[in-house]
């Protein structure tokens, strides 16, 4: 009688073999590998100090930027810059190649800049950048008017010691940036009034004034070409800043209020010129 061969778990292919070559751990799933980042990341400021005390409602992304963050980050800079001027329109395979970033993190980026009112998404056509309107503008500030002074109590109120001791920090940087460099001078204003809004601690007041400071870089830009005044714009803004630092709600309002007069005023003023 032939007795039955028993199978061999030495032999190639065999699940043995292939066990022997691979790591007894499994890894984590995904999801739990992303939870543990965010957990033992904290956001930082704008500057080479970071804080270890983050807002408790955070209206930033935790971590390293994503795709999407930085297409959307580049497209809104080259709106505000005019290099994709109003009423332009594109495809997503334009901008794509133009960022070198997929087409994916591309059009969530556009997604997001349309809430910003800074595009219009046309549906089989592409994507066209919005005009530039000052009745829409100045409707804007109206609304940005009243959220300026609200956040800006709001972060006197409520920011901690070292949020206030960093905010100071700020506000010198940001008048230190007087040399002529806008486009520097705008990339430290977005980060500034993300954190400032942060400091609030109010994220439906951070949300609705996000897409007015989107919208009122692309008229500083085009303002600053004509008047160089970056030292005034930078000492308005630098003034709202300290009163924040400072816990003065009182001051910190007045100063937003300060703030929004030069902002309206320079608005007219570009669309006159313009004209």
């Amino acid at each position: 009688m032939i007795k039955p061969q028993r199978p061999n778990p030495q032999r190639a292919g065999k699940t043995p073999a292939r066990s022997a070559t691979q790591p007894p751990v499994r890894a984590r799933p995904r999801s739990t590998l992303r939870t543990g980042a965010r957990e033992a990341e904290s956001p930082t400021a704008p500057t080479d100090t970071s804080i270890t005390t983050s807002p408790a409602l955070s209206t930033g992304r935790i971590g390293g930027p994503a795709l999407a963050d930085q297409a959307r980050a580049q497209l809104e800079e080259l709106i505000v810059q005019l290099e994709l001027p109003p009423g332009s329109v594109w495809s997503e395979v334009q901008l794509s190649e133009r960022l070198g970033i997929g087409r994916t993190p591309v059009r969530e980026a556009l997604q997001r800049l349309e809430g910003d009112h800074l595009v219009r998404i046309l549906p089989r056509l592409g994507v066209q950048v919005t005009e530039i309107n000052v009745t829409q503008q100045l409707r804007l500030l109206e609304v940005r008017r009243v959220l300026e002074r609200l956040v800006a109590q709001n972060a006197a109120r409520r920011a901690t010691p070292e949020e206030r001791e960093q905010l100071l920090r700020m506000a010198d940087a940001l008048e230190g940036m007087v040399d002529g460099d806008v486009l520097k001078f705008l990339r430290y204003h977005y980060e500034i009034k993300r954190y400032i809004a942060e400091c609030a601690r109010n994220p439906f007041a951070a949300a609705a004034i996000a897409p007015t400071h989107a919208m009122s870089r692309r008229f500083y830009f085009l303002h600053y070409r004509r008047a160089h005044d970056l030292p005034v714009a930078a000492r308005h803004h630098a003034d709202v800043i300290r009163a924040i630092a400072l816990g003065e709600e009182a001051r910190a309002g007045a100063a937003a209020e300060s703030l929004m007069d030069y902002v309206e005023q320079i608005t007219r003023d570009t669309v006159m010129l313009k004209s």
